[in-house]
């Protein structure tokens, strides 16, 4: 059978980016670096460079996500829209866990390697996994996270803990342990690969607020101005009009210009701001007594963000709407005075036209003297000719008997001209 170019492809995708088998203790640092296109394709050359230095066979040129083991520590490349991911797993000794501080697993990654990263930085996140021994666990996020912010709650069923304080660190990065419970390889490895997403997409989400307040000082600016404008149409004159409405018609170019310029990051936003619900759907959480759990804590604290960015853009579509409205009527009424400035001019044309017909029927008593004048002339001429041949009447009697019969079969003439015309 003849196959569809894409069907491998949209096949596969089921399985894009799938979770790993985990097993504590481990240590993970996750990194969201936004990229351009140009960036995306560094990215990809900054990991098969590494790769190439350690002699390990190199990444698919087409693929848009990448994991190997490379001894000291496990690497996890992933290609999104907009951004690349890395993240770094190593394994945690456990024998003076809770005694000292562990280390992230960017320490086990070369430094000047990791330094030259393609893209900005937007999110950082070091995760440790351990198993849930109360008495050093208890000692390990007293250690790590923040008392004042601590968030905690049971993942997974209740298999399964995380702490977190969502706070950043002199290193750029923010914190989070998971306890793994009961938890098998696999379990562990999705709900790790959900907890960095939610981290990942909740960064994603927030790049729209800053466009919502810029966008907010212009559209203010955008709705006094259309406010005065509306005013003014009310009370304006027709010389007015052709300036006001190309006062509104720059104001509508500027409105769509900001409009084309955010929709799609308020729109990818709102797609992100969907994910994290989804991602803390996903984990299932249930509430430690007396802690906040983090789907709370999302709920509450990206609430505002994620009602600017929705406000920003149903204010952008309603501005967008009432420019049109408005212009829609400025329109109406230059037209409206257009057409009763045409039935004016039609009317005066309608006039002279009137006027030219009646100097046409004086013309044409005009024309039919001149016309009998030469006629008679003509048969002047012939009567002399005829007289010496024996014509009984003189030229001046013959054209004094001529005239009032030329003078009738001219005016008879035009006059069945002009009527063939006018019923024409």
């Amino acid at each position: 059978m003849q196959q569809h170019p894409q069907r491998a492809a949209l096949h596969n995708e089921v399985h894009a980016r799938p979770p790993q088998a985990l097993a504590a203790p481990l240590a993970i640092s996750h990194l969201v670096m936004v990229c351009d296109a140009a960036e995306r394709e560094a990215s990809r050359k900054h990991i098969a460079a590494l790769l190439h230095d350690l002699h390990l066979p190199l990444p698919d040129p087409k693929a848009s996500h990448f994991r190997m083991d490379l001894g000291q520590f496990h690497v996890r490349w992933e290609l999104h829209t907009e951004f690349v991911t890395w993240t770094f797993l190593c394994a945690l000794s456990g024998e003076r866990l809770g005694e000292v501080e562990p280390e992230p697993a960017f320490k086990a990654v070369p430094q000047n390697w990791l330094a030259a990263l393609p893209g900005q930085c937007l999110a950082s996140l070091n995760l440790w996994v351990t198993p849930s021994a109360p008495l050093g666990a208890a000692v390990l996020i007293k250690q790590l996270l923040l008392e004042d912010s601590l968030l905690a709650s049971r993942v997974a069923g209740g298999a399964a803990e995380v702490y977190t304080d969502f706070s950043m660190r002199s290193d750029g990065s923010s914190r989070m342990v998971l306890l793994t419970g009961n938890l098998s390889p696999r379990r562990l490895g999705r709900l790790v690969q959900r907890l960095l997403e939610i981290e990942t997409y909740r960064m994603a989400a927030l790049l729209g607020l800053p466009a919502a307040r810029e966008a907010s000082a212009i559209l203010a600016s955008a709705e006094r101005e259309l406010a005065e404008l509306a005013s003014a149409i009310r009370s304006a004159t027709a010389q007015d009009e052709p300036l006001l409405l190309d006062r509104l018609t720059k104001l509508a170019g500027q409105v769509e210009s900001q409009h084309a310029a955010t929709h799609s990051r308020f729109s990818a936003s709102a797609a992100y701001f969907e994910l994290v619900d989804k991602r803390i759907g996903d984990i299932d959480e249930a509430a430690l007594p007396g802690m906040q759990t983090i789907g709370e804590f999302m709920d509450r604290r990206l609430s505002p963000a994620r009602s600017t960015c929705a406000w920003a853009t149903r204010r952008q579509d309603a501005l967008s709407q009432r420019v049109s409205r408005i212009s829609n009527l400025l329109r109406t009424r230059v037209e409206i005075e257009q057409q009763q400035s045409s039935q004016a001019l039609l009317a005066t044309m309608n006039s002279r036209q009137h006027m030219q017909l009646k100097l046409q029927t004086t013309v044409e008593g005009l024309s039919v003297a001149a016309i009998t004048y030469y006629i008679v002339g003509l048969i002047s001429y012939l009567a002399k000719a005829g007289h010496s041949i024996g014509w009984p009447w003189s030229a001046e009697s013959t054209s004094a008997l001529a005239i009032p019969l030329v003078a009738l079969t001219v005016w008879w003439s035009l006059r069945r001209l002009h009527h063939k015309v006018f019923r024409d």
